[in-house]
């Protein structure tokens, strides 16, 4: 991997706006739209580019292969689920909120990783992390002001997506041999095949009348949030590898917040600062304990 260069760190924060601007997309696409038909476009959209690059990289797409269940599952659970989540909790709470509880993915990832993985056991430091990260999360919770009965549901489900992302995650170490591309490529397809019917028999979308504003949200969150992102992801694991890439993760929670503020007026509160400090320096003890090994 090369050193990096100011491109690179351009592109990582290209890449934590675009997936951090999909959480106030999602909630203008809300007004129109459907969780469920949120969901499928997002990935049948998403899908557009990344099948294109394969093409274009020749990488052979094993959607159908003899690993096709692999495919399927990851589909589901890394996709299915918790986009439709993220999108039927957002209708009910403010984006920036999502963006935050979305952050607890990497803490989630480290306590499910100490009991399904070999070499990413915890340790006192990542302890110390998860416990700051979640913290944050709980405390998120005791703001009365934007988290209620009325919504409180909705912003469970939302950290339940989080969760499904990480076993997502997991499960395609069991077929980690093959090429990125290939995978996502793959479980994009699977997703909208799954998608489609569920999404057509329930929601009916072609009854809709929806607002340009939902639509150009839509459009911009299969083809940018998902599709582009992915390639820029693809781009940064090949030219400065994951560790650069994880960093991510500390961006997309802060443009979250900034975003939701700018584009849609959303009210930041003391506590919404305090959770998104701690569930940011809780990831960065995390990461710094990662680098620890235990003998």
């Amino acid at each position: 991997m090369r050193e990096a260069k100011s491109l690179d760190y351009f592109v990582l924060i290209l890449l934590a706006l675009i997936w951090a601007s999909a959480f106030f997309n999602i909630k203008i696409a809300t007004y129109s739209y459907g969780p469920l038909t949120i969901a499928f476009l997002r990935i049948f959209l998403g899908a557009i580019p990344v099948i294109l690059l394969c093409y274009i990289k020749k990488i052979k797409i094993e959607a159908f292969s003899k690993d096709w269940y692999w495919f399927a599952s990851i589909g589901v659970i890394n996709l299915v689920i918790p986009f439709f989540l993220i999108a039927f909790g957002v209708k009910n709470i403010q984006s920036n909120l999502a963006a935050i509880l979305m952050a607890s993915t990497p803490l989630s990832a480290t306590v499910l990783a100490h009991f399904f993985t070999k070499n990413e056991k915890i340790n006192l430091v990542k302890s110390l992390g998860v416990l700051l990260g979640f913290s944050g999360i709980i405390f998120l919770f005791s703001d009365n002001i934007l988290i209620n009965k009325n919504n409180f549901i909705s912003a469970l489900l939302i950290l339940c997506g989080s969760t499904f992302y990480v076993v997502g995650g997991l499960l395609t170490l069991k077929i980690s041999n093959k090429k990125n591309e290939n995978v996502t490529a793959s479980i994009l397809i699977w997703g909208s095949i799954v998608l489609l019917p569920i999404s057509f028999f329930i929601e009916q979308p072609w009854n809709l009348s929806p607002r340009l504003d939902s639509s150009i949200s839509l459009l911009y969150l299969g083809i940018f949030s998902t599709g582009i992102a992915w390639l820029l992801r693809f781009y940064i694991l090949k030219h400065n590898g994951l560790v650069f890439q994880s960093q991510v993760a500390y961006l997309i929670p802060i443009f979250g917040v900034i975003l939701g503020f700018l584009i849609l007026g959303e009210l930041i509160t003391p506590k919404v600062i305090i959770s998104l400090l701690a569930v940011i320096i809780g990831i960065y003890i995390v990461k710094k304990g990662s680098k620890i090994k235990i003998v």
